[in-house]
């Protein structure tokens, strides 16, 4: 997407107002000159052009009267900071202050593109957003130019107004109406070059920090719909369990209830309040039937992942082999704001309020799951409080739906955070058999084979099915084989972070009914971090220095850079004490890259602590510094909880987690002493680097463990 937006030229809207308002389309290739005219151009499709002020296809960017700045974004923040982000793009182009600039979120468009994911909101985003702020900065220069007849290249912007040589100002705001009505500004509507740039690339506080931490932030828990009431579900004790039968008379006889109804995952009450709630949950009694995977736990289930993993083949002839297999268990998102959806479902129409990463497929599936077409759907998109991928499904809005449906009332679902621990998306457990072939001093061929639990929703339980897929679907997604070429250094590759001669792969599969999800970083978290182990295991084969090893092998001269950078800033190589030592890692994913150096104390092996972080990433232009060495810093501790204390157990058929007490995500005790984060200088479009640091982070803990313990970790998280 980043090397599209790099060739791209938008065709920039006026929109039909009394305020100036400017719409630029997402996600096409528009080849017309920038700037144009709807009154201007040629004939286009009704979903070319906006004349009635709605925003559909488009980013949409208006001047208010009172001197705010409007972008309805259609992306969802969760803590990553998009909504600092655009702001940033919007006020550099438009000259305005931070402040003055608002970023509501977008409800459920009916086209179009909203989706949030793929590290990819900043960089689809950036063009788009300067063009339009660029156009709406000439048309306001040329309307103050018109008011106060000068030539509008005398004319500055800042602080959000528009300044005359001899001191004279007019506020945006002041000018809206007039510049609504320019159809050609006599000034360039181009975007800043990059060397003009005075807010994107400043390390800059989130503009909703405050608003954070007093509590003023709106989640969909704090919402209050009318005659909406608290309502929580009982959930079976297994996976996919389902309800024999239901005593409710207890429950439907407790102050404060308002209805009790089954639905497909359970048992749903309504009440006044939460307390009330989850008093008459408790009271309900109920005969489970088991789930389908009753039969099945780990081990189980691991041993059917390593049956799948596809056979890797014939090494080359002559070569030396350096062998690992890696177990990695499911994984909860777990974020800190519980799943929460408000839902208004009447017989004609229906309002939903939720977190979602993807408003518009979630819409259509609760239309479907109501009974009612889309367009009497409407969904309004809320903050959420963290996400890592949980909040790209949309289990609690359909729920709520339904419930909201029989009860024939407006709801407000909560699922605790034992309901999403135990019934919500996780990261598919998964075994890598990887096999590193080298001679003379050489890596020559490089196989990565893996399988990986997946979903299915067949009534009959879990599918004894194994399949091995064709080569491209698993590790070594992109890969492909050729005859490695002779040569003195590293035999050359066509893909891949390294020069490893024949680079392959394969993957299998494992069906099981249970609810599966993306989790941050996606298969990159356990692909590169198994492949991060076996560079180093290769490096010690061979008496080098992992580092030294990487430098001489990796094909990209960026990647180098980073790995350069944490490598001086972290000291490596420096004397520790017994039982304590560095690892590295490196990853290139999203047109970005990322390197991470993790300095471990496992004096006690059981109890490790990771005491120093440094990475570098390189994400071409680093719209704000301060969110991008943020989420950095996240994917640090997703590295230390993934590799040393966090996953979910699977006991004949549940999930044995219930809370943040058993699923060991990282706490403060267990987080790095010291942090650093280096932004690498660029003047590229920006690249993903939301989920980029998640395996350069895990695989860097993995090594550094290794080595201060002597040990070839192969399961994790390790404390499993």
């Amino acid at each position: 997407m980043a090397r599209q937006l790099s060739r791209r030229k938008f065709v920039v809207y006026s929109l039909a107002a009394s305020t100036l308002t400017v719409a630029a389309p997402l996600g096409c290739d528009a080849t017309a000159a920038e700037g144009a005219e709807a009154a201007d151009s040629a004939p286009r499709r009704p979903s070319d052009v906006l004349v009635t002020g709605t925003d559909e296809e488009m980013l949409v960017l208006e001047v208010t009267k009172a001197n705010r700045v409007v972008v309805r974004l259609p992306r969802v923040e969760v803590g990553q900071g998009v909504t600092t982000a655009v702001a940033m793009m919007i006020a550099e182009e438009l000259d305005a202050r931070l402040a003055d600039v608002d970023i509501p979120l977008a409800d459920a468009r009916t086209k179009g593109n909203q989706f949030t994911g793929g590290s990819s909101s900043v960089s689809s985003l950036y063009g788009p957003a300067r063009e339009l702020a660029a156009l709406a900065r000439a048309k306001l220069v040329t309307a103050a130019a018109r008011r106060w007849r000068l030539p509008a290249r005398t004319l500055k912007t800042r602080n959000t107004k528009v300044v005359a040589p001899d001191g004279r100002s007019a506020t945006f705001g002041s000018l809206t109406a007039s510049a609504a009505r320019i159809t050609r500004p006599a000034v360039s509507s181009r975007p800043k070059p990059a060397s003009r740039h005075r807010v994107i690339g400043k390390a800059t506080t989130r503009i909703d920090a405050r608003d954070i931490v007093t509590g003023k932030a709106v989640y969909a828990g704090d919402l209050t719909v009318a005659g909406a009431k608290p309502t929580v579900v009982a959930r079976p004790p297994t996976l996919g369990g389902k309800a024999v039968s239901v005593d409710s008379r207890a429950a439907r006889a407790m102050p404060g209830v308002h209805a009790v109804v089954e639905i497909a995952g359970g048992v749903a009450v309504v009440a006044d309040t939460f307390h009330h709630a989850f008093t008459a949950r408790d009271a309900l009694r109920i005969t489970w039937a088991p789930g389908p995977l009753a039969p099945l736990s780990d081990a189980a289930i691991r041993s059917r992942l390593r049956a799948a993993v596809p056979r890797l083949g014939t090494p080359p002839r002559g070569s030396t082999q350096t062998e690992a297999e890696f177990e990695f268990a499911f994984v909860s998102h777990a974020p800190m704001e519980v799943l929460t959806a408000v839902a208004d479902v009447r017989a004609t129409r229906a309002e939903i309020w939720f977190s979602s990463q993807t408003p518009m497929y979630a819409r259509d599936s609760i239309a479907s799951a109501v009974g009612l077409p889309e367009a009497k759907v409407k969904v309004h998109v809320v903050r959420g409080g963290g996400s890592f991928g949980r909040r790209l499904n949309h289990d609690a809005a359909i729920e709520a739906a339904l419930i909201s449906k029989a009860a024939r009332r407006p709801v407000k679902l909560m699922w605790s955070r034992a309901d999403d621990l135990r019934h919500g998306r996780m990261r598919p457990a998964s075994h890598h058999r990887i096999r590193a072939s080298h001679a003379r001093g050489r890596v020559v061929a490089f196989t990565h084979a893996m399988a990986s639990v997946t979903e299915t929703f067949e009534a009959q339980g879990p599918s004894a099915r194994e399949t091995a897929q064709g080569p491209g679907q698993g590790p070594a997604q992109g890969r492909v084989t050729r005859a490695a070429a002779r040569a003195a250094g590293p035999l050359p590759s066509d893909s891949g972070l390294y020069n490893f001669g024949r680079v392959s792969g394969d993957s299998g599969s494992v069906e099981l009914a249970m609810p599966l999800g993306a989790w941050r970083s996606v298969d990159s978290g356990t692909m590169r971090t198994a492949e991060e182990i076996v560079v180093d295991e290769v490096a010690r084969s061979l008496g080098k220095d992992p580092v030294a090893f990487r430098r001489t092998t990796l094909r990209n001269k960026a990647v180098k850079a980073v790995l350069d950078k944490v490598a001086d800033a972290g000291d490596w190589g420096r004397t520790l004490p017994a039982g304590h030592a560095q690892g590295v890692a490196v990853h290139e994913e999203y047109g970005s890259r990322v390197a991470c150096l993790v300095e471990i104390d496992a004096a006690d092996p059981e109890n490790p602590r990771v005491t120093k972080v440094v990475m570098a990433a390189d994400v071409g232009t680093a719209v704000n510094p301060r969110g991008l060495e943020a989420q950095l810093m996240g994917a640090a501790i997703d590295g230390i909880s993934t590799v040393l204390r966090a996953g979910l157990h699977i006991d004949r058929g549940a999930v044995r987690e219930t809370s943040y007490a058993d699923f060991a995500y990282a706490r403060q005790r267990h987080a790095p002493l010291l942090f650093e984060a280096h932004i690498m200088p660029s003047r590229r479009e920006p690249g993903g680097a939301g989920e980029l640091g998640v395996p350069a982070a895990a695989g860097a803990v993995a090594n550094a463990y290794a080595r201060a313990t002597g040990t070839r970790p192969r399961r994790f998280p390790l404390n499993f």
